[in-house]
């Protein structure tokens, strides 16, 4: 599974959302789903997908799925 997939399948169960309705364009307050509670279930659930532990400035900084991505990134988790 790649990264991207997880990264998908980690947003849909944090928000309680369909799969197809993860796109990188999604963003925090855009959809009813992501609010501050739904937001700590998404940061777990993305922790638990790439085994890491975010530090706060980076889960305050999460705002999107490409946001994520980036910050991932810092964690030597490759989107390519």
């Amino acid at each position: 599974m790649s990264n991207k997939h997880k990264l998908y399948q980690a947003f849909a169960t944090g928000l309680g959302i369909e799969l197809d309705s993860v796109k990188d364009e999604l963003a925090y307050n855009s959809i009813p789903q992501w609010d501050s509670t739904a937001h700590m279930i998404l940061i777990a659930e993305i922790e638990n997908q790439f085994d890491v532990m975010l530090d706060t400035d980076d889960i305050i900084d999460l705002s999107s799925v490409q946001k994520a991505q980036s910050i991932l990134g810092k964690y030597d988790v490759s989107f390519n």
